[in-house]
């Protein structure tokens, strides 16, 4: 038996939301819609220059297990914060919803790390990541009793711009796939995928058995403006892929079958900040319940448009009552 259902690692991220104009972006020569590494000194630049802000936990995974647990899932998290303010208010959040997260907080180097996320009137989001103590996660840092006790191990792309952070993923889908578990990945970025192509494609082709990644992800990742020609350059890869494509729903691919399933029902889009991680939360508590693949999609779906009615990536109200 499995002690945790999901055991996730990444980055450890405070993030600091608010509504900004196109201009904006413009003006500090953001890209609308990537998400782009900063320093500490652009990060506070940026910072001083937005308007009222709300700060919450976040990070892709993280994202994830907080959803997972608000389902009922068992989940504890791999992630490094620092003994600062931002790392108090990450591991109390954590702790709050059911994560399990006891790693001690490092006592040098950089801050905790925080992801500015400025939302324009059409709800999508413009993210600045300063990754600060999250960065150092190391093989040191993979713990074999969570890692070989849990069901599934989620890890982010994000994690791929460190060598030693690259280090600690492989170590643990080594320790992950040693024990015969599954290994779950998301591609995080287009711009993330654009810097790590070749070895993310290795990673599909070899180590994955559940991949989650959007519609441009996907694209880039194949280097096609096509998505169904992306989609059969993938079926097959690994075992699982589940795609996401915003208001067309999502797709569920593998080798046998492509399964399209509708997106849920949203009154309004208010922020669409951790939509696909909260598509993952429902999809991979769906997996280690057993369902058919079809139906985790359609929990995935209901958790995204969950989400996207409101501010932050972490719910204002219980998800468990979406798996009814």
């Amino acid at each position: 038996m499995s002690k945790f259902d999901v055991c996730g690692i990444g980055n450890a991220i405070v993030d600091i939301l608010s509504f900004t104009e196109e201009a904006f972006l413009a003006e500090q020569g953001i890209a609308k819609g990537s998400m782009q590494l900063v320093d500490e000194t652009r990060s506070a630049q940026l910072y001083e220059k937005l308007g009222q802000t709300t700060e919450c936990s976040g990070g892709s995974v993280a994202n994830s297990l907080a959803g997972l647990a608000g389902l009922g899932a068992r989940t504890c998290f791999i992630g490094k914060v620092k003994g600062d303010q931002l790392g108090t208010i990450f591991t109390h959040d954590m702790r709050s919803v059911g994560v399990h997260f006891d790693m001690p907080p490092v006592t040098e180097g950089p801050a905790t790390a925080n992801c500015l996320v400025m939302v324009t009137p059409d709800a999508q989001r413009t993210m600045a990541t300063f990754l600060g103590a999250c960065g150092s996660v190391s093989e040191a840092d993979i713990d074999p009793f969570l890692v070989e006790r849990s069901a599934i191990t989620y890890i982010e792309g994000y994690l791929w711009d460190a060598e030693h952070a690259k280090a600690a993923i492989r170590k643990a889908i080594a320790m992950a796939r040693g024990v015969r578990k599954r290994v779950a990945f998301t591609l995080s970025d287009t711009f993330c995928v654009e810097r790590h192509r070749a070895d993310f494609l290795q990673l599909i082709n070899e180590e994955i058995d559940i991949l989650f990644a959007n519609e441009a992800e996907i694209k880039a990742l194949y280097q096609t403006d096509d998505f169904d020609a992306a989609l059969a350059k993938l079926r097959g890869a690994c075992p699982v892929a589940a795609i996401t494509r915003s208001e067309k729903g999502s797709v569920v691919l593998t080798k046998d079958d492509v399964e399209e399933v509708p997106a849920a029902s949203v009154p309004e889009v208010v922020d669409t900040t951790g939509a696909g991680d909260l598509y993952a939360s429902g999809f991979l508590f769906g997996i280690v319940q057993e369902w058919d693949l079809p139906y985790c999609a359609v929990l995935g779906n209901r958790c995204a448009g969950k989400i996207i009615g409101q501010l932050g990536a972490r719910s204002n109200e219980p998800l468990a009552q979406l798996v009814a």
